[in-house]
C-alpha cells in the first residue's frame, strides 16, 4: 500500500478547515475513513485503517503547523503595533 507521506509532497492538497468542518457536518466522518455503520456492516481491513489514520497524523500535522504560522505572524503584527 502507498503510505501516506505524499501528504507533505507540493502536489498534496491540505482541505481547507472550513471545508472539512462542513464535510465532517454533512457526513458525521472524516474524509477518507469510512462511517461507523460500513464497518459495523462489512468489519474493517486493519492494514489499511493503519494507513489512513496515518494520513490523516499528517494532516493534522500540516494544520497545526499551518495554525503556527498564523499565530506567529499575528503575534509580529501585534509587537510592531506596539501592543
Amino acid at each position: 500500500a502507498d503510505w501516506p507521506d505524499y501528504v507533505f509532497g507540493k502536489d498534496y492538497r491540505l482541505m481547507p478547515v472550513h471545508q472539512l468542518g462542513s464535510f465532517i457536518e454533512e457526513h458525521g466522518h472524516l474524509p477518507n475513513i469510512p462511517p461507523a455503520a460500513d464497518i459495523a456492516r462489512s468489519g474493517i481491513d486493519v492494514g489499511e485503517m493503519q494507513r489512513k489514520m496515518m494520513e490523516k497524523i499528517e494532516e493534522l500535522s500540516l494544520y497545526i503547523i499551518s495554525q503556527q504560522k498564523q499565530i506567529d505572524e499575528l503575534k509580529l503584527k501585534l509587537a510592531e503595533t506596539g501592543r
